[in-house]
């Protein structure tokens, strides 16, 4: 039997002195796992496509690590930290990020369309008659 060995991703020392003045302090409630090691484990759950479920025990509890992406994320701290790199050089001028996909079910694609029925969605769409 093999034991399979992770080689978890840990943010540089350079990249942290940048990082760490705009993150949050002070902040209510029991005690944080380590930011460092939080957002490790968010770049590494980005860059592999895994679940959040699935992120290595290393980087800590996989839910605090999904419900602090989604309150920076509320809190627009992604942003200031993305601006911040970007101007120090550390990225370059477009940065995307997004972690969510949706399955569609295997008969989404084959639909019969009635004829003259609209296909518009969202803001596109006719709205309904009062």
């Amino acid at each position: 039997m093999t034991m399979v060995t992770r080689n978890p991703f840990w943010l540089d020392d350079e990249a942290w002195a940048t990082i760490e003045p705009l993150l949050p302090t002070n902040q209510p409630g029991a005690r944080r796992v380590d930011d460092r090691r939080v957002i490790s484990g968010i770049i590494h759950v980005l860059k592999s496509g895994c679940r959040w479920r699935d992120c290595p025990t290393e980087y800590g509890p996989y839910t605090t690590i999904y419900n602090r992406f989604n309150r920076w994320s509320r809190r627009i701290i992604w942003q200031r930290i993305f601006e911040t790199l970007t101007e120090n050089g550390r990225l370059g001028g477009a940065v995307s990020m997004d972690a969510s996909h949706v399955r569609a079910h295997r008969s989404a694609a084959g639909a019969k369309r009635k004829a003259g029925a609209d296909q518009a969605i969202g803001l596109s769409a006719p709205s309904p008659a009062c």
